[in-house]
């Protein structure tokens, strides 16, 4: 079971700011577009910093799909260039996350740092029983990608698609207002090859691909691309992917820089305000003179 109360182990020195503190870039949770996190930016923002984010990963054809998620992660050092411009902390969630510390090793001259929200890294054993599941298909009835592939993706209205999330004992968890923000943002226009109605912003079959080709060596990848910035793991205290993967590989690329918010994998919609705080704490930590 995961300790409930957050380390205090001093970080590294981030690169001195450039008159005003460094901007954030976020990276979404798997079928979660930036909007749904709408709360965190605005906490994020009144403390000083930019936030930029890409709205929806796997969408644009310039940057597909594929194993181990190279385009993804191109997709986000490209938008760092280009919507950014200076070095910047990269904050995700989940797959967010993954994309956040590949983007810092490949690009370490775009990162002041990294905190990864509910992103335990694949590595090891786990990662070695990933691969062989991958490769055989063994473990396709087991991944989230199984249940993501028949997700209900049609309502007629948007008032329906709220009730529809609202009565399921996962979303019952979140903020009423981050749910808003979910609707508000993962639910469109039905397109006309659909019967009139709404539909999911968020493509299932995009969300399936991204499971189905989960990255299980970025250890091995950090070994070739060392990371020269800080990391800090803020975890869920009953996140199940977090009891399933591990903390080992984590741990050790987070060198003790690693805390704990109660509730489940998708703690950033539970309890917003104390996601964001514990954040901006961590970069605070970054920003500190290292200890000598």
């Amino acid at each position: 079971m995961p300790k409930k109360n957050p380390s205090r182990a001093p970080a590294a020195a981030a690169p001195a700011a450039t008159g005003s503190l460094p901007p954030i870039v976020f990276s979404h949770a798997n079928s979660f577009p930036a909007g749904t996190y709408r709360k965190l930016f605005e906490v994020w923002r009144a403390a000083g910093h930019e936030v930029h984010a890409v709205e929806k990963y796997g969408h644009d054809p310039k940057y597909p799909v594929s194993n181990h998620w190279p385009r993804l992660r191109d997709q986000l050092i490209h938008f760092a260039e280009k919507e950014v411009g200076r070095p910047a902390y990269f904050v995700g969630h989940s797959l967010g996350g993954f994309l956040s510390v590949l983007a810092a090793a490949r690009r370490p001259d775009l990162a002041c740092g990294v905190v990864l929200l509910d992103s335990p890294i694949i590595g090891g054993l786990v990662g070695t029983m990933v691969q062989f599941a991958k490769s055989t298909g063994f473990g396709a009835r087991f991944s989230p990608g199984h249940v993501s592939q028949r997700r209900r993706h049609h309502w007629p209205t948007v008032e329906a698609a709220h009730h529809h999330f609202a009565s399921k004992d996962a979303f019952a968890r979140w903020d009423p207002d981050v749910l808003k923000d979910y609707i508000a943002c993962g639910i469109e226009p039905a397109p006309p090859s659909m019967e009139r109605g709404h539909t999911l912003a968020f493509r299932r079959e995009v969300e399936t691909d991204i499971y189905n080709t989960l990255p299980h060596d970025i250890p091995r990848f950090l070994r070739s691309h060392p990371l020269q910035c800080p990391l800090a793991f803020i975890g869920g205290t009953r996140s199940t992917e977090v009891r399933q993967v591990g903390m080992l590989a984590t741990e050790r690329i987070a060198h003790g820089r690693v805390s704990w918010i109660d509730g489940t994998h998708l703690y950033p919609f539970e309890r917003p305000d104390e996601t964001s705080a514990e954040v901006l704490r961590w970069l605070s930590l970054f920003e500190a003179p290292a200890a000598s």
